[in-house]
């Protein structure tokens, strides 16, 4: 039993890391800003991490899953710290243009 369903993990694993991939192209060919992009990216590769554990619960997936984590902290932290750097303190940020002019 547990074969059958380190297979199916495997399989949704693989599945979920290349929509991750898709979603994560799509999210900044549409916004143009990685910082939209990667969280989602980094989301569904966790997601894809956390169901390769349910399949096979070893140190090498945990250790994985636990780096797309942290990762997923730390580039969170850098996003939000360089928004801050980039606005100019007393002044509003700009509003961005969308659609037609």
């Amino acid at each position: 039993m547990t074969g059958v369903l380190e297979q199916v993990a495997g399989l949704l694993a693989g599945g979920i890391a290349a929509a991750a991939l898709l979603a994560g192209a799509i999210a900044l060919a549409s916004t143009r800003r990685p910082a939209v992009a990667l969280p989602v990216l980094l989301d569904l590769l966790l997601a894809a991490g956390l169901v390769r554990l349910a399949g096979d619960p070893g140190w090498a997936a945990l250790l994985t899953a636990a780096a797309v984590v942290a990762l997923r902290r730390l580039i969170g932290a850098g996003l939000r710290a360089g928004g801050r750097a980039w606005t100019v303190p007393g002044r509003p940020p700009t509003p961005r243009r969308t659609g037609a002019p």
